[in-house]
């Protein structure tokens, strides 16, 4: 390494690599999330680049189009004559590598602080079913599931006795409804699971419970941790699935209108899972709403980031601005070092 020169931002400054993309379904709402990240992180305090991954292709672009290479090595920015080290990493990743912990790990190795949970809650949370049996033990309630492997034989007249039609088939480790489809019969199994094992290796079958969809957003605002207002989801689709979430086939009513027992409910369960699952950063749990009883979801330790994501409506209905929100959560990563 020796001639090289490395640059650093001084302590007025930090550069911050905002990264985005990823190897799923989730690659193009992950570059709307990051560049709301971008344009919004307070400018007197860091200097972001934008960095897309996807496979072994690690690059940054700058304004001219030009693409110039990260190295994966030291995830350093290669720039003509230069080249940049990062003082801090926010990861605007939807899926894989980015909320799986895959990214976690290797920043961890490198010892660079970055926005959101460790590697060990990254991958918990990830693993739909692994995270709701793990829920289940603090008394939380959640649907009944089961987990099939794709090397497995599948016995379709024997699947699934304890759950019951409709069910839910999705990919186990996947986000934004990516591969998720509604079965209502047996005859529609099959296919059900084709579409979700394209997705992923491990397939979930969960009971569909009816109800009223509920988010809880969860982030710290000056110096303290709170829950956002609380959102409910109305799809106009079968469910909310990926065209109800990114095409406009949804309403969103920010705050929800809930009663006041089932708001406190929702918001103590939300924090005391974001303390039990040692999360950090920006984090959004979701609830079906069953008459008077919350059944978990799941929790997206990435959250959408785009101005229509939920989480961002959450904080400006509770008179966060959006630097404010990204700001603080890159901030607190930094002091975490």
């Amino acid at each position: 390494m020796t001639g090289q020169r490395y640059e650093f931002s001084n302590a007025m400054k930090r550069k911050i690599a905002v990264v985005a993309g990823g190897d799923s379904g989730e690659y193009e709402i992950s570059l709307k999330s990051a560049n709301v990240v971008l344009s919004h992180l307070d400018p007197n305090k860091f200097e972001p680049y934008l960095i897309v991954i996807r496979g072994k292709d690690w690059y940054y672009q700058d304004a001219a189009g030009l693409r110039h290479q990260v190295s994966i090595g030291d995830f350093t920015l290669h720039l003509p004559g230069r080249e940049i080290g990062f003082d801090g990493v926010f990861i605007a990743i939807h899926g894989t590598p980015g909320e799986d912990g895959k990214l976690q790990g290797y920043y961890d190795l490198l010892g660079l602080p970055y926005s959101s949970c460790d590697q060990a809650t990254s991958a918990l949370t990830f693993n739909k079913y692994l995270c709701n049996h793990y829920v289940s033990g603090f008394g939380v309630r959640i649907s009944k599931s089961v987990v099939i492997n794709q090397s497995d034989e599948i016995h379709i007249n024997a699947l699934p006795e304890d759950i019951g039609f409709p069910l839910f088939v999705k990919p186990n480790r996947g986000g934004s409804s990516v591969g998720t489809s509604k079965v209502k019969s047996r005859d529609e199994l099959i296919p059900a699971l084709k579409t979700a094992f394209r997705e992923d290796s491990q397939v979930m079958l969960e009971e569909y419970i009816p109800g009223r969809e509920i988010a809880c957003g969860v982030a710290w605002h000056q110096g303290k941790l709170v829950t956002l207002p609380l959102t409910e989801i109305i799809s106009k689709n079968e469910f909310f699935d990926y065209e109800a979430k990114y095409e406009g086939k949804s309403e969103e009513i920010t705050p929800a209108v809930l009663p006041d027992v089932v708001a406190a409910e929702c918001r103590d369960i939300s924090i005391r899972l974001y303390h039990r699952l040692n999360c950090r950063g920006i984090v959004r749990f979701d609830y079906i709403l069953n008459g008077l009883e919350l059944f978990f979801l799941e929790v997206n330790t990435i959250p959408g980031f785009s101005e229509l994501s939920i989480v961002p409506q959450q904080a400006l209905s509770a008179g966060i601005s959006l630097q404010e929100l990204f700001t603080e959560a890159m901030e607190r990563a930094l002091e975490m070092r």
